[in-house]
């Protein structure tokens, strides 16, 4: 905070320095050449972004949910208010809101509260839960709208500005700089985060993130709060949010709009993140990138050229900061496009175009020492795993949006059995996977969680519940994953 307030501070001396008190233009000329400052308000006599911001706020809306109570209930079956979050309004002519899944989730009934006291019901027109992005519809007239701009011509140190209700309030703004852009990592989800340190708690989510001229770059979506649980967890501001960049939310909104739900791709390749202690493996002097851990045979993947162990620098010319940049890209992709690749191999630069296919009913795809199944990738447990003697297969990484993730089946299970039949290494992980498949399934996959064991049903037949937990082995641990808790 110290940091922030100190840098404002000198912004706002400079500004009383260079620019005359004329207008809220606030450009001078300055040894010939031009000096932008604070925007200043000549009439009031204070600096302010007010004019930037005034026309996008109207458009910053409350989203309640509505629904069945999750407790024990009196025999009254009408709709409650299950929970709360904001929205913004990006076409005010059809009346289409965007928010978070997270904000929705679980609601029968969805009401929107306007800046100028109005309430209206809405219509959920789809959502994407690998982004956590939600399009709802109102039929209202005398709507504004926000302003996009392109996510991709923003730089850290950029002014960014968060609008909500947060924890019960009014409309609130609250103002801090982008901290960091392609934060990936932190789930299972598309993830591609703008990071900021505006003020976002309980309440913010699905609301707008603008710039200084009040324009959308983002949809605030969560934080890391009180211990590195992601999405508040009860906790309050850290000065850590995330928000979907308009990269990504311009593709899910139109998917939605025309479809009722995101279409995406698949590309054969497992990948995985390079870390300082792989770097060092494969002789690198960088720790930014993608390993290709295997490549699905007569996959997309294969066919560019990709083997296993290279790692992979930029895709469609953006620099790859981990798998995350990589799933994020192929996961706002649509079946066709063809994906520009900088690659390493034994040290040397290569080029290569991946294409995007569309995703067939064969859900299993076995490479050398990989595999990839509904959307999930699985590998050998290894001696750095540090699994105290649990034999299985790993879950390397879950695919956002793919049924595994639907299904709740995460990063860091280790598959112990699938039915019946015990797991210990992948060639047994393949077999059993194969018979299952074979009459059509469903799979059920009985993995090893921390101390619990957890059953994910997957395949044609699964159903739409979650991993639940079951009996406890308590001699056996897996690494635990950072909890998830909606903001």
């Amino acid at each position: 905070m110290r940091r922030t307030v100190f840098l404002a501070g000198s912004a706002m001396a400079l500004a009383l320095t260079l620019v005359p008190v004329t207008t809220s233009l606030a450009q001078a000329q300055i040894g010939g050449l031009p000096r932008f400052a604070i925007p200043y308000d000549e009439r009031r006599g204070v600096f302010s972004f007010a004019n930037g911001l005034e026309d996008a706020l109207p458009a910053v809306v409350q989203v309640t949910t509505l629904g069945s109570s999750r407790g024990p209930t009196s025999g009254d079956n009408e709709a409650k208010p299950l929970q709360t979050g904001s929205g913004v309004i990006i076409d005010a002519a059809e009346g289409i809101i965007v928010t978070n899944n997270h904000v929705i989730d679980g609601g029968t009934k969805y009401t929107v509260d306007m800046s100028d006291g109005r309430l209206f019901d809405a219509e959920l027109i789809g959502t994407d839960k690998a982004t956590d992005v939600a399009v709802l519809k109102i039929k209202a007239t005398g709507l504004a709208e926000v302003e996009m701009v392109d996510s991709d011509t923003l730089r850290t140190g950029d002014l960014a500005f968060a609008v909500g209700y947060p924890l019960g309030l009014d409309q609130t703004l609250t103002m801090g700089v982008i901290s960091g852009l392609g934060r990936t990592g932190l789930g299972d989800a598309v993830e591609d985060y703008i990071q900021t340190d505006a003020a976002v708690n309980s309440g913010n989510s699905g609301g707008p993130l603008l710039d200084s001229r009040g324009r959308l770059i983002g949809i605030n979506t969560s934080i890391l709060s009180g211990g590195s649980d992601m999405f508040g967890g009860g906790g309050g501001n850290d000065g850590i949010a995330f928000a979907v960049p308009t990269r990504i939310l311009n593709y899910v909104v139109g998917q939605i709009r025309e479809n009722g739900e995101v279409k995406r791709g698949r590309t054969g390749a497992i990948m995985g993140s390079l870390t300082a202690e792989r770097a060092r493996d494969f002789g690198l002097g960088i720790v930014r990138g993608a390993v290709v851990e295997d490549v699905a045979p007569g996959s997309a993947a294969e066919r560019a050229g990709l083997r296993r162990r290279d790692i992979i620098t930029r895709i469609q010319n953006r620099p790859v900061a981990n798998a995350g940049s990589v799933n994020a890209t192929v996961g706002i992709a649509p079946p066709g496009a063809a994906l520009a690749l900088v690659y390493l191999r034994d040290g040397r630069e290569h080029t290569t175009s991946m294409t995007v296919e569309e995703i067939t009913p064969i859900t299993v795809a076995n490479g050398t020492s990989a595999t990839e199944a509904f959307g999930a990738q699985f590998r050998a447990v290894e001696a750095a795993d540090d699994l105290d003697g649990v034999t299985g297969v790993i879950v390397s990484s879950v695919g956002g949006g793919s049924q595994a993730a639907q299904q709740g089946l995460m990063a860091g299970d280790v598959v112990i059995s699938v039915g019946e039949t015990p797991i210990a290494d992948m060639t047994g992980l393949n077999s059993a996977l194969f018979q299952w498949i074979v009459p059509g399934g469903p799979v059920v996959l009985h993995v090893k969680r921390g101390d619990e064991t957890v059953d994910v049903s997957l395949g044609d037949a699964a159903g739409d519940a979650a991993a639940t937990p079951e009996a406890t082995a308590p001699e056996a641990s897996a690494p635990e994953t950072p909890s998830d808790d909606p903001a």
